[in-house]
């Protein structure tokens, strides 16, 4: 052994620790749950013959909220509400909150980054699973969510706080 390999010991040890810190995933989703899920279907039965002859007419909005909880460790949640019109008729009504628990081990400055584009793109696939599922299941053509641009939605929430307004960003299309 020579003299530098007792002296790189200790050191060796702190390398380690900095590592095993370092070594932690900078996102971790702890859970993911449907908070609330809300069908209504006002018109039926008639809605349906309506729909034969009428062109519906579907509005979907997309907002997404985030909580902390504890040191890293936050719930965000994608909202989702969408209604369809036929004619004057209101066919039906959805609203999904679909949340998620996640653990970020990043810089302060990188936490509104991750929570509000980051955590709603990952649990994007399964809510616009649950809204198109559930539109099929009561009756009418599945609703497809279009791709939500969460960067977009990011910069007009920063926009609207620069311009003294509040808000929480939420994206309101038709499909």
């Amino acid at each position: 052994m020579t003299p530098n390999d007792t002296e790189t010991g200790p050191d060796t040890e702190a390398d380690t620790a900095e590592a095993g810190e370092q070594a932690l995933p900078p996102l971790l989703i702890n859970a993911q749950y449907i908070k609330d899920l809300s069908f209504e279907a006002p018109a039926s039965p008639g809605v349906y013959t309506e729909m034969q002859s009428t062109q519906p007419d579907i509005s979907v909005n997309i907002d997404v909220n985030a909580t902390p909880l504890e040191d890293n460790f936050f719930e965000v949640v994608l909202n989702v509400s969408s209604s369809c019109q036929v004619g004057e008729t209101t066919a039906f009504i959805l609203e999904l909150s679909y949340g998620g628990l996640f653990t970020l081990n990043v810089p302060p400055e990188h936490l509104q980054p991750m929570l509000l584009i980051e955590c709603p793109r990952m649990l994007f696939p399964f809510a616009r699973n649950i809204v198109s599922d559930t539109t099929r299941d009561g009756g009418f053509p599945p609703v497809l969510l279009n791709p939500v641009d969460f960067v977009g939605m990011y910069q007009n929430q920063l926009a609207q706080q620069g311009e003294g307004g509040g808000g929480n960003g939420g994206e309101t299309a038709d499909a």
